[in-house]
């Protein structure tokens, strides 16, 4: 059997839909036939071609032309893949195959999409956003993953693989980039045999510093400072070696920081309490804290919206200060056990460190704020040994192995509410009586600060530490296996027990908040305005009790669901599996059919307000059945490749994450479901021209049968509805034209254009009816049909294009390009959600605006 290693490093990959990546400076012994796609989707080095998996694969090439830097920009050359993120660049990054995804915000969730970088797994998406750079590929692998790539890949993987040292040559590069918003990019790597065929180093690094591209405004329209930035770097090490018994590996260390301040909300539609005058009244000014122009005054002003998104202007008392940093090693080995049979170990160690201090009102007030001490530490360690190789002269190829990984989570935030949070209540308690609070004449009269006039306390005052721990362990065995029964017919098993056990808690170290017991105590003393009698008495306890800075005293006597620490285990244990049948017609042409049952593993809500009002805090796991038939061909010579899928994904205890305007809540839908077909193209009428493109219909949905026999508001809201961010069409098509100039130059000229139809991109399309609209309408279900549709909730459909052209070297020894993202500089929302206490207001988090500017690269 072949070197995994050695036909990895011989094989440099291009892409199923895009444009080629022609290998180089290759023996005549390690040539590769540029048409063969080598990926590592199956755990083997095989032929993207030949395998029965929908998988796209990203070549290094491709990544530079496309502009493809990190995660959140493989959505540029994958149709099926889609990013968002919200107010946190770590913590809130939600990536989606087929229209699925897990929302984040919540650092119990895993992820849908697993992401493994040089085989070892990530256990959060905000751990591998570092630098794309110095990359052998990026796979896409769509669909559940599970029996080979192990945990939580109920929706998909990525595998990215970065360059292998040398152990021939000496060489490297160096690339350096200006844009605009004072862009500067620069990257490089040096490979050094250190004893030839036997030892060699490649050490690469990356910085990246960028402006922000949304600027933040105070209450008075004076500048805060901007957002959406990036400033970052990376170095990793590598040294790769290979003895003369075949036994070969590598051992990669890395080091990355990042600094960037990310994101701010834009207020896309107004409050009423705005239009109202109601924060003139309690002296909070016209428009609370709000300046920012162009908003929408109701929820059909469309045009206004779409000026506020366009506008890029936040309006913000702080300027987020985040800091996350992380370093890791990982070590792979490659033992030749026989000449058809290897012995392969992956085994890694991550320590990633966050510190983060935020507006968390996104208003010029100061309300509520995530203050500076807040950290978040993920230690992870994993270990997978795999024995694989081959049988019956190369009919059979056979692979068992086993997994074990250690994660330990610790999570401390510290909250506080602000000078304002008193006038914002008064404000909110007049928006709900139509100004009866504020009336001297009335008998629920509260003022303009209700809170302090009730107990004496201010607001201003209330700190409060929340901590959260998670430790969970995984370890599975699995075997995946491929038999040709017949010539051209090959049969695959695969199947994967898994484990899964955690411990998590949630407690309250350090708390200043008389407020809300002394608040509790007016309540029980009948001592509100008018008596206990008063229509607000749920507000007073959720307003003077909010829920990230509540005392965690609840208990199942107190009537009010207060938040309580919890210690609590969880513990599951799955048989994942697939069956695959797939049939070569002819060498170029094959067709397959597959089911997979994936999974992924519950596990704690890890939010100050779980285990309120006696609620358990875990969430189950969630489990999919995924049907797949596909075609992969080739014509004309190779001149056409053409790979279609069609799927069916049928998930069980589907894990949503919604935010409801006060706290964070976790539950399980226990039906959704994605259907849809996927085609990836690429065509090469002569050597110098290529013309790649992709199609991706998906049907990402709540049946409208979803809640099965649940009754909750926020399951059956859900119902009937797409799942978030799935837009049904998304089509890619682009084209390069390359040639030489002469005996010592060439040039190429590349564009690519995205299409996308319209998408929900909250949570909720319903305003969630509560319990009021409920006693009104009769029933749950009633209230829900009679809901109004959440504002702005829909981004239309939209066109993003970007190109790149370049000249250089013919030997690559140098070259210049420029280049431009979203050339028409379309402006999108990425997440829309209910502004924090602001009663009816929209506010959202926008996508990367038109991006331009030059990139030198050299190579030694």
């Amino acid at each position: 059997m072949k070197s995994l290693n050695r036909v990895l490093m011989a094989a440099l990959c291009t892409s199923a839909m895009t444009v080629p990546a022609y290998a180089q400076d290759q023996g005549a012994e390690d040539a590769v036939d540029d048409n063969v796609i080598i990926v590592t989707a199956t755990r083997r080095a095989e032929d993207v071609q030949d395998i029965p998996i929908a998988v796209t694969a990203v070549s290094p090439v491709q990544l530079e032309q496309q502009g493809v830097v990190n995660v959140q920009n493989i959505g540029s050359v994958s149709p099926s893949f889609s990013t968002s993120n919200a107010q946190t660049a770590s913590g809130t990054v939600v990536l989606r195959i087929r229209g699925v995804g897990t929302t984040s915000n919540n650092i119990g969730f895993e992820s849908a999409v697993g992401i493994f970088v040089d085989g070892a797994y990530q256990s959060r998406p905000g751990v591998a956003l570092g630098e794309f750079v110095d990359v052998e590929r990026v796979e896409v692998l769509r669909g559940p993953q599970g029996t080979l790539f192990g945990r939580n890949t109920s929706a998909g993987a990525l595998n990215i693989t970065n360059k292998r040292p040398d152990l021939d040559e000496f060489g490297g590069f160096v690339n350096a980039t200006y844009g605009n918003f004072d862009h500067i990019n620069v990257q490089g790597a040096i490979n050094a045999p250190i004893i030839e065929d036997t030892l060699a180093f490649r050490l690469t690094g990356a910085y990246r510093q960028r402006d922000g591209f949304v600027d933040i405004i105070d209450s008075n329209g004076a500048s805060v400072g901007d957002s959406n930035d990036t400033e970052q770097y990376l170095i990793r090490g590598q040294l790769g070696f290979e003895t003369e018994g075949g036994i070969s590996g590598r051992l990669i260390a890395d080091y990355s920081k990042s600094t960037a301040s990310c994101c701010a909300a834009i207020e896309v539609l107004q409050s009423g309490i705005e239009t109202a005058g109601l924060f003139a009244a309690v002296g909070l000014g016209p428009r609370g804290g709000m300046a920012g122009p162009d908003v929408a005054l109701g929820p059909f002003d469309i045009s206004a919206a779409q000026d506020a998104v366009d506008n890029r202007i936040a309006t913000s008392d702080l300027r987020a200060d985040p800091t996350n940093d992380q370093w890791g090693i990982t070590a792979e080995v490659e033992v030749p056990l026989s000449d058809s049979a290897d012995l392969i170990y992956i085994g890694s160690y991550r320590e990633y460190r966050a510190e983060e201090a935020y507006d968390s009102d996104f208003s010029g007030l100061d309300i509520f704020n995530v203050l500076p001490g807040s950290d978040t530490a993920i230690d992870t360690m994993t270990h997978e040994l795999r024995i694989q190789g081959d049988a019956f002269d190369g009919a059979l190829s056979w692979l068992v192995g086993g997994y074990y990984s250690d994660e330990d989570i610790t999570q401390s935030t510290n909250f506080g509410l602000g000078a304002d949070y008193d006038r914002l209540v008064g404000a909110l308690f007049a928006a709900g009586t139509g100004g009866a609070t504020l009336n001297p004449a009335s008998p629920i009269f509260a003022g303009a600060t209700p809170l302090q006039t009730l107990t004496g306390i201010d607001p201003a005052t209330v700190r409060t530490t929340n901590a959260y721990t998670q430790s969970s362990k995984s370890w599975s065995i699995f075997t995946h296996n491929t038999l040709e029964v017949a010539q051209g017919l090959k049969l695959t098993v695969g199947l994967r027990y898994s484990d899964e056990s955690k411990d998590g808690s949630f407690s309250q170290p350090a708390i200043t908040n008389d407020l809300c017991p002394a608040t509790l105590g007016q309540i029980g003393a009948g001592g509100l305005p008018g008596g206990a009698a008063n229509p607000l008495t749920n507000s007073y306890f959720g307003l003077g009790c909010f829920a990230f800075v509540a005392p965690a005293i609840g208990s199942d006597a107190n009537p009010f669901p207060l938040p309580r620490p919890f210690v609590s285990e969880f513990n599951d244990e799955e048989l994942i599996y697939t069956g695959k049948v797939s049939y070569e017609f002819a060498s170029p042409i094959t067709v397959y059919a597959s089911f997979t049952h994936g999974y992924k593993s519950g596990g704690f809500n890890l939010d100050s307000t779980a285990a309120a009002g006696g609620a358990d805090p875990r969430f189950a796991s969630e489990e999919v059945d995924a049907y797949e038939v596909g075609l992969k061909a080739k014509f004309l010579d190779d001149a056409i490749t053409l790979n279609v899928a069609g799927f069916h994904e049928e998930f069980t205890n589907f894990q949503v994450l919604e935010f409801t305007g006060a706290q964070f809540t976790t539950f399980n839908v226990p039906s959704a479901k994605s259907t849809g077909v996927e085609l990836e193209t690429v065509i090469r009428p002569d050597e110098n021209f290529t013309i790649n493109g992709g199609l991706t219909y998906t049907d990402a949905r709540y049946p409208s049968d979803c809640a099965g026999t649940q009754t909750s508001p926020n399951v059956l809201s859900l119902c009937g509805n797409s799942l978030t961010n799935a837009p049904k069409w998304v089509g890619i098509m682009g084209a390069t034209y390359d040639r030489d100039l002469g005996d010592s130059l060439k040039f190429f000229v590349n564009g690519q254009i995205r299409i996308e139809s319209d998408r929900r991109t909250s949570t909720q399309a319903i305003v969630v009816p509560n319990a009021a609209a409920i006693a009104a309408a009769g029933s749950v279900q009633a209230a829900v049909d009679a809901a109004a549709l959440n504002p702005f909730d829909v981004q239309d459909g939209t066109i993003k294009i970007n190109m790149r052209a370049g000249i250089g070297d013919i030997d690559d020894a140098w070259g210049i390009e420029a280049w431009v993202t979203n050339l028409t500089n379309e402006v999108t929302r990425g997440v829309t959600f209910n502004t924090v206490l602001r009663s009816g207001s929209r506010s959202t988090f926008i996508q990367e605006p038109r991006m331009f500017g030059l990139t030198l690269r050299g190579k030694f």
